[in-house]
C-alpha cells in the first residue's frame, strides 16, 4: 500500500482528482490518497463468486438491491472514502444521498445492507480502520473475507487458517461471528443464503 499524495486533500478535492479511467484503485484514509495493492487473480475470483451468488440471491428474492461496479462508501465524520470490493446498495435511498449522483458516494445505512472485502496485503485497513468506520455509519453487516489467512492471530486464531468473519450491528455495535470449512454462513442481509465457507474458498481453485 503506498500513499500517491503527500499533503492531506478533502473529500472533494480527492474526487475531482481521481482519474476517469484509472488503472489503479484508490481511496482516501483521514485526508491521504491511498493506492490500493495490485489484486491477484485468486482475490478477483473470490470477489466474481461473492457478487454473482449474492446476485442470484437478490433476484431470487426481488430485493431491490444493486451492485455498483465502482462505488465509495464515505464516514460523516472525517475526511475518508472506501470502495469496497462488493457494495450492495438499497436502490430505493439513493434519493437522500446527497453525492450519490455526481460522485457515486454514499453514507447513509438506509442505502447499505452489507459491504464485503476480501483481504489483501492491507489487511489491517480491513480489520481495524474500515471495521471502526463502517460500524461508525451503522452498516447492518460486513463481511471480512480472509481466504489466504492474511489478517493477524488476533482476528482470525493461531494457528491462522481462511476465515469469513461476519461482523453484524447488534445495539449501534458490532458483533462478530466466524466461519471455516464447511460451515453455512449466517447473513441477517441473506438469511436464506445457502453459502459455505469451502465453496467461496474452492471458486479459485
Amino acid at each position: 500500500m503506498t500513499q500517491t499524495l503527500r499533503k492531506l486533500v478533502t473529500f472533494d478535492e480527492f474526487i475531482t482528482w481521481y482519474p476517469d479511467n484509472p488503472q489503479r484503485l484508490y481511496e482516501l484514509h483521514d485526508g491521504v490518497v491511498v493506492e490500493m495493492p495490485s489484486p491477484t487473480g485468486d482475490h478477483e475470483e473470490v470477489i466474481s463468486f461473492l457478487m454473482l451468488e449474492i446476485a442470484a440471491e437478490i433476484r431470487r428474492l426481488k430485493f431491490p438491491y444493486i451492485i455498483p461496479k465502482t462505488a465509495f462508501v464515505k464516514p460523516l465524520e472525517g475526511e475518508s472514502a472506501y470502495s469496497p470490493d462488493v457494495l450492495i446498495l438499497n436502490q430505493p435511498n439513493l434519493v437522500n444521498e446527497p453525492l450519490w449522483k455526481k460522485a457515486s458516494t454514499v453514507s447513509q445505512a438506509e442505502s447499505i445492507p452489507l459491504v464485503i472485502e476480501v483481504v489483501s496485503t492491507n489487511w489491517r485497513d480491513d480489520y481495524l480502520k474500515k471495521a471502526a468506520d463502517y460500524e461508525a455509519v451503522g452498516i447492518p453487516e460486513y463481511w471480512i473475507v480472509d481466504y489466504a489467512a492474511l489478517g493477524g492471530r488476533r482476528f482470525i486464531g493461531n494457528p491462522k487458517q481462511p476465515t469469513i468473519s461476519v461482523y453484524s450491528l447488534v445495539d449501534w455495535e458490532y458483533q462478530v461471528q466466524q466461519f471455516r470449512n464447511n460451515e453455512r454462513i449466517i447473513s441477517q442481509t441473506f438469511p436464506e443464503l445457502n453459502l459455505t465457507v469451502e465453496q467461496i474458498f474452492q471458486s479459485f481453485a
